[in-house]
């Protein structure tokens, strides 16, 4: 299923927009640093929230979504300029992938762009079209998106709407590519509804965009019409189910969980419908919005829980111990004390006060049954938001939420009644709510006891294994990103990142080889690609989490080194010196039986997977072009410590002058005849890492160790 947005799903989103014109701004919200929601208000009806997925997706929905209780920064600003402003304007940038809002109150005008294309962003406008904040500053060739600066669109691409037979008929004739691709690129319809162009028209998509008869150009022409006529005057959206089981599944779900599991089956979504997806598997939906929450609603509701988890993950405390597990579970059971009390109190509190108010309610639910019967639930949920002591009514449920009055006589705490039963009866099904949340409590209570025993146990178990010098290993859900490959720390905490295998060096040049790393290779072949990082990599830290026992250091991860340096290249000859020290052990030189081995460096810009004419290159090399700085003689020598990692007990390996400086208890590793496997298992056996771990930082051959309190603390 595909996640990004195109031009012509915006175009139709943009037009569900421009219906809330009028409402105005409740709140905002940032649940994860990917999600802005804009929580719209209409009179006299629900509230709406904007969804807004960076660089991905907007749409509307009315899915209960958890929030978070602090507001980012970002969604501050957003609720210092834009609450309570009235939503004036909806347009989509010609034929682009960015949406305009206006807003309006006594201030001014405002407005909220939403770029739905590369990384996205949200950015606020005042009336001068200036940047108040964006959600991420960003520069490209053409503009800057940062504080202070008047907002420049991306560069105006094609409008297909606006394009005329003759101007179709010279970007066909002037294309040497395939029909598909110059109807995706150029005319800026994508791919998937430039097949449904050729389909429409009848034309092989692989036909030569150049090579079309009149006839056939005037298909294409009368086709792209007919396409863009039914996205301009169509309304809502369609799905399509990749069979009829899920079909049947999703025909016959009730709510809104039976949607989110039959949500499973569907494969493609549009405006339009699409010749090329079978008809019979297509269902339509009111709005295209409702599509998007169908498909995306579940996940993107919980954005606010994955970003608390991905939290977790990078302060390590996803791999934590059992007594950290114990001690979360207790203060989780506390709180939902604390929340059973509460609901119990003013479940309580509400059935009282129904009865203090008894000839309030009584006559609201007298009026309430003798107009449902003159004229229906419909219309009565039509105009409840008239009605001073009524907020609104739930037909299907025959309940209304009604005001009851405070100590001026004037609408206070709200109330949900049932149309059927009378004041008492209402009021009964309050208290015996909070007689259930009251029994909850002694569960709870219970509980929370055996927790706290459990933890008890877990922390005289812990400290008698710090006490013996070893720390528990942990299993983790996630590892951090740099345990992909090879790794080690250098002098000022740097990086060096090098690939396992020839994918592994692949991805490695492709995703963590920026303008400002260094490249280091051994001079063998086969040797591992390494990037020397600028920005990343561990800092001291002065956590203590847990017990950590004497001599084991305490680190953080950093992406914020080298600062004032542009270019690895300014790092101190030490660095640069350590960094091809570890390329070479990292090798095949490692056993070869010799003492030292020649690695060299270079900058970013000069590797390529570009060959001369006639050449290919295997997968994992890589062209190095121009100069490179060399260093010969480089010794055959690492060393392995013990630190805790953001939370997290591991290995860290780098030179021996490096290591020694930050590990108390740290190994001397040279090339020996002792199998790695066996050296790993010591290790393992004295620090209580895993071996898996241990084994990931040891050079690729057999070892001699010099024990420095590693091993034998």
């Amino acid at each position: 299923m595909r996640e990004q947005s195109s031009s012509f799903e915006i175009a139709r989103i943009v037009r569900e927009l421009s219906e809330m014109v009028g409402a105005r701004v409740r709140k905002s919200y940032q649940p994860h640093y990917e999600q802005i929601v804009v929580r719209l208000n209409r009179k006299g009806m629900p509230s709406t929230d904007l969804v807004i997925v960076r660089g991905l997706r907007a749409y509307c929905s009315n899915r209960d979504r958890p929030m978070p209780t602090q507001p980012s920064q970002f969604a501050m600003i957003l609720r210092k300029h834009l609450n309570n402003s009235r939503l004036v304007g909806v347009r989509q940038f010609g034929f682009d992938r960015v949406i305009q809002m206006d807003f309006e109150h006594g201030g001014g005008r405002l407005s909220l762009i939403i770029e739905l294309f590369r990384d996205g962003n949200v950015l606020l406008l005042d009336q001068e079209g200036v940047i108040i904040r964006p959600l991420t500053h960003a520069k490209y060739a053409s503009r800057s998106l940062k504080k202070g600066v008047a907002y420049a669109p991306p560069p105006e691409a094609i409008d297909p709407r606006e394009l005329s037979g003759e101007s179709l008929n010279e970007i066909l004739s002037s294309s040497d590519h395939a029909l598909i691709r110059t109807l995706a690129s150029r005319v800026n319809l994508g791919r998937i509804y430039g097949s449904a162009v050729c389909s429409i028209a009848g034309i092989d998509e692989d036909s030569g965009s150049n090579s079309l008869t009149e006839q056939q150009k005037s298909s294409l022409n009368i086709a792209l019409s007919e396409m863009l006529d039914n996205l301009d005057q169509g309304e809502g959206g369609n799905i399509w189910l990749s069979d009829h089981e899920s079909k049947d599944a999703w025909n016959s779900a009730e709510n809104e969980s039976d949607r989110d599991s039959a949500a499973a089956g569907i494969i493609e979504f549009s405006p339009i419908e699409l010749p090329s997806m079978d008809e019979s598997m297509r269902e339509s939906t009111t709005r295209l919005s409702d599509a998007y929450d169908f498909i995306f609603g579940s996940h993107d509701a919980a954005a606010f829980i994955r970003r608390e988890e991905e939290k977790l993950v990078e302060a390590g405390d996803r791999a934590e111990d059992e007594s950290s597990k114990l001690s979360r579970r207790a203060s989780q059971q506390r709180k939902a004390i604390e929340k059973f009390n509460q609901r119990a109190t003013i479940t309580q509190e509400l059935g009282k006060s129904i009865q203090d108010n008894w000839g309030h309610v009584d006559s609201i639910l007298t009026q309430l049954n003798n107009a449902v019967e003159e004229r229906g639930w419909l219309d009565i949920a039509d105009i409840a938001h008239e009605v001073e002591w009524l907020d609104s009514v739930n037909p299907a449920k025959h309940t209304v939420v009604a005001f009851l009055p405070d100590e001026d006589g004037e609408p206070g705490a709200s109330v949900t009644l049932e149309a059927s039963k009378t004041v008492h009866q209402n009021a009964q099904r309050y208290f015996e709510e909070a007689r259930a949340q009251k029994n909850k409590i002694k569960g709870a209570v219970e509980a929370l006891e055996k927790t706290e025993r459990a933890k008890e146990t877990a922390d005289k178990k812990a400290a008698k294994e710090a006490a013996s010098g070893k720390l528990r290993g942990r299993k983790r859900a996630r590892r951090f990103w740099f345990e992909k490959y090879r790794w080690a720390i250098l002098s000022g905490g740097h990086l060096l990142i090098g690939g396992k295998d020839a994918k592994g060096n692949d991805v490695l040049v492709r995703k963590h080889l920026s303008a400002s790393d260094l490249y280091f290779h051994a001079d063998l072949h086969g040797a591992p690609s390494c990037s020397l990082k600028l920005r990343d990599g561990l800092v001291p830290s002065n956590s203590q989490e847990g017990l950590i026992p004497k001599g084991v250091a305490s680190m953080q991860i950093s992406q914020t080194l080298g600062e004032g340096l542009d270019d690895a290249r300014e790092l101190d000859d030490s660095v640069i010196s350590e960094a091809a020290q570890m390329a070479v052990c990292w090798s095949r030189a490692w056993g070869s039986g010799g003492a030292a081995a020649t690695a060299f460096h270079a900058r970013s810009s000069q590797v390529s997977k570009t060959t001369e004419t006639g050449e290919s290159l295997a997968r994992g090399s890589f062209v190095v072009r121009g100069e490179r700085s060399w260093h010969k003689d480089v010794p055959l020598e690492v060393a392995i410590g013990l630190a805790v990692v953001n939370g997290v007990p591991m290995p860290v390996s780098g030179v021996p002058s490096t290591i020694s400086e930050i590990c108390e208890r740290w190994a001397r590793i040279s090339p020996g005849r002792e199998k790695k496997e066996a050296v790993a298992n010591k290790i393992s056996k004295s620090t209580g890492l895993s071996q898996e771990d241990v084994l990931s930082c040891l050079p690729p051959g057999g070892c001699s160790v010099d024990d420095n309190g590693l091993i034998s603390p």
